[in-house]
């Protein structure tokens, strides 16, 4: 009996030693880098134990302007310091005084560290090159000079350019056979997340001091700076933003209240954006917040245009030969038909309704058009490129139709075919309302269009990919979009249109006038059916080019939700021509 008892022992032996063994197999050679449910890397935690790390970069690459200059992150150079320092006796004056603070405040920052830091943060003491250069030169074990990447405390574009986070449902199923840590930084917003896959870390610099059971120093075992194999890595995205105007502009916007909107500016020849503003800001601390929607682009969202899209239908009416000189329009009455209280113009030519934005010409024009055809408001909103999207989109390196931003919502004119056939309906979407929407920067692409002559092409937020010593790895060509676009001569009697509204004297754009640039272009104002205490709100546009003669410029100026007695964006528009002819005559 007891033979058989012995053997049930041992047989349970043996099973609990290959349990035992099994798991070790498990811990030690298959799940290193991703043990149990919650993903730990083993290998990582083992190396945590027995050192002391600082990052310097975590590898992820980053967004420059059209310049190089950096729009998110910038390199401080800075004093790290371990926390074994405390325990030791070690040149704590000689450091201080090369820094310029007291002995006692650098003791006393390295005794309540239990982490290795950087001197002075969240805000580090920034060295100078000859500073950096003497304190690595006494070699004190923990105490070294170095440059650190660091997230500007406030990046400009920040809705263009996006957020990162970690989210590891995204991770997965955005990259699920990627070899990285689901604890790895992605893009979830903006260009963040578009440019995601070329930006992902190759591997962190960071600092790295082997130490002891207690913390203290291994001697004999220098300090290692590890940073990633790949010399070319992490890349840089160049981006068409100029650093300079989109600082003036988020300065002007803010300056000029805008609450919800912004402005988008491009450069006609590259057909690039320069500058990008959306308000609200992003809650830092909660960008998802529903209450503020900072975290969206509003410049690539759909809004309601008002009479920006009246130039739509003059470009419609002007290739059908509705606009005859000798045609007048009653712009003594509203929109249907009945006595105008507020706006008594008279009879109007064509020329004259555009630049007065009178509803009722419009409204008539696009019921006679849809009776020749009840596709042409689409139709031409989508030759000005209004139904988007128009950013930058094609194969690139191995992305199918790679898209630069994928938050860019399209436009439209009708929800429903029978509304085509309604003369309320259409007369009420001449004048960019009901189911018109559109984004501010298809509309800066329409004015662009309009300036070329015709010339209708993508709008790029990114030049190209750089590899980390500054040469080009990618670019992006200026590409002409799909759609066809109105004819040379069409542009040219818009363009014309688009400068009586500044040059008349009762032009909607008229304090557009006397400008350092002379501005063409087109004003709107739009009801948006909400109401703040009896109050309608509306969205109120400036939409426009400069100079008229040798365009270089299409402006977009928008405030969404204001109230009939203000938020104007005209000043906003003329501030911002100011402001641009200030940086080009430097």
């Amino acid at each position: 009996m007891w033979r058989k008892r012995m053997s049930i022992f041992l047989a349970f032996i043996l099973c609990l030693l290959a349990v035992l063994m099994g798991r070790l197999i498990q811990l030690q050679l298959v799940s290193t880098e991703s043990f149990s449910k919650n993903e730990v890397n083993l290998l990582e935690s083992s190396v945590r134990q027995r050192s002391q790390e600082m990052v310097i970069d975590n590898g992820r690459g980053s967004f420059l302007d059209r310049n190089g200059e950096p729009l998110v992150h910038q390199k401080i150079p800075v004093l790290i310091l371990f926390p074994f320092l405390k325990n030791m006796d070690w040149e704590s004056k000689r450091v201080a005084s090369i820094i310029g603070i007291s002995q006692p405040e650098l003791l006393a920052a390295v005794d309540k560290a239990k982490d290795p830091f950087a001197f002075g943060e969240p805000r580090p003491l920034q060295l100078t090159p000859s500073q950096m250069e003497q304190i690595n030169k006494l070699e004190i074990p923990g105490v070294f000079a170095v440059e650190r990447k660091y997230t500007m405390a406030n990046s400009p574009a920040e809705q263009l350019i996006g957020i990162t986070g970690e989210n590891e449902k995204v991770f997965a199923r955005r990259y699920p056979d990627k070899g990285l840590s689901p604890q790895t930084v992605i893009g979830l917003t903006g260009l963040e997340k578009s440019f995601d896959e070329f930006l992902l870390p190759d591997g962190k610099s960071k600092l790295v001091y082997h130490v002891d059971g207690i913390g203290g120093p291994l001697f004999g075992i220098d300090v290692k700076y590890v940073e990633p194999a790949n010399p070319f890595y992490p890349v840089n995205i160049k981006t068409t933003i100029d650093k300079e105007m989109q600082l003036l502009a988020e300065e002007l916007v803010d300056q000029h209240g805008i609450k919800r909107g912004g402005l988008v500016l491009l450069d006609i020849e590259t057909n690039s954006v320069l500058a990008l503003v959306s308000r609200p800001n992003i809650n830092k601390n909660s960008p998802y917040d529903s209450k503020s929607n900072g975290i969206d682009n509003m410049m690539v969202k759909q809004q309601i245009p008002g009479s920006i899209f009246k130039t739509v239908v003059a470009a419609a009416a002007i290739d059908h030969e509705l606009d005859g000189p000798g045609r007048r329009f009653n712009c003594d009455v509203t929109i249907k038909g009945t006595p105008d209280t507020n706006y008594q113009h008279g009879m109007l030519s064509f020329t004259e309704s555009f630049a007065k934005s009178c509803n009722n010409t419009f409204g008539i024009l696009a019921n006679e058009l849809k009776d020749l055809d009840q596709d042409l408001l689409d139709t031409y909103a989508r030759k000005l490129s209004l139904l988007g999207p128009v950013t930058w989109e094609g194969d690139f390196y191995h992305f199918d139709h790679f898209k630069q931003l994928q938050d860019e919502e399209t436009g439209r004119v009708f929800l429903d075919n029978d509304a085509r056939n309604d003369a309320n309906f259409v007369a009420m979407s001449a004048i960019g309302q009901h189911e018109v929407r559109v984004t501010p920067i298809a509309v800066a692409n329409m004015m662009s269009t309009i300036a070329k002559g015709g010339v209708s092409e993508m709008v790029r937020v990114a030049y190209g990919v750089e590899y980390k010593n500054g040469t080009s790895m990618l670019s992006f060509p200026q590409e002409k979009l799909e759609e066809d676009s109105i004819s040379p001569y069409t542009a040219m009697k818009l363009q014309k249109l688009l400068r009586e509204v500044v040059v008349n004297e009762e032009g909607t754009g008229r304090g557009l006038q006397g400008l350092p640039y002379d501005v063409a272009g087109k004003s709107g104002t739009a009801e948006t059916g909400v109401y703040r205490e009896d109050n309608q709100l509306l969205n109120k546009w400036f939409a426009g080019y400069f100079p008229y003669e040798k365009p270089r410029y299409a402006l977009v100026t928008v405030n969404l939700g204001v109230t009939d007695g203000g938020g104007s964006v005209t000043p906003l528009f003329a501030d911002m021509v100011k402001a641009i002819h200030g940086v080009d005559n430097k």
